[in-house]
């Protein structure tokens, strides 16, 4: 049997499942000006994603790294969300 692609498939539900709170978090703490640090760790987990040479990793990375791509228009969305009143205003927010 080949276990690759259930490895792949739940570790890519649970990268998903971390990244939510996690712009949550970013966008409360610091606001949606921290876009720049998820386009960075994207950036660096895509190179390492082409340059590693194991297939899950490689793939874990990959997923990773456009889950990073992901959480800057999340953020962008987290803000709107915030102005709806869905969530908290946090320090990250310009008064």
């Amino acid at each position: 049997m080949n276990y690759t692609g259930i490895i792949v498939g739940l570790a890519t539900f649970l990268i998903i499942g971390i990244f939510h709170p996690i712009v949550i978090k970013a966008e409360y703490y610091l606001g949606v000006k921290c876009w720049w640090i998820f386009m960075l760790a994207g950036i660096v987990l895509g190179v390492l994603s082409l340059t590693s040479e194991g297939l899950i990793v490689s793939s874990l990375l990959g997923v990773t790294a456009f889950s990073s791509f992901w959480s800057i228009l999340e953020l962008k969305q987290q803000k709107e969300r915030v102005r709806k009143g869905w969530f908290p205003e946090g320090p990250g927010h310009n008064k």
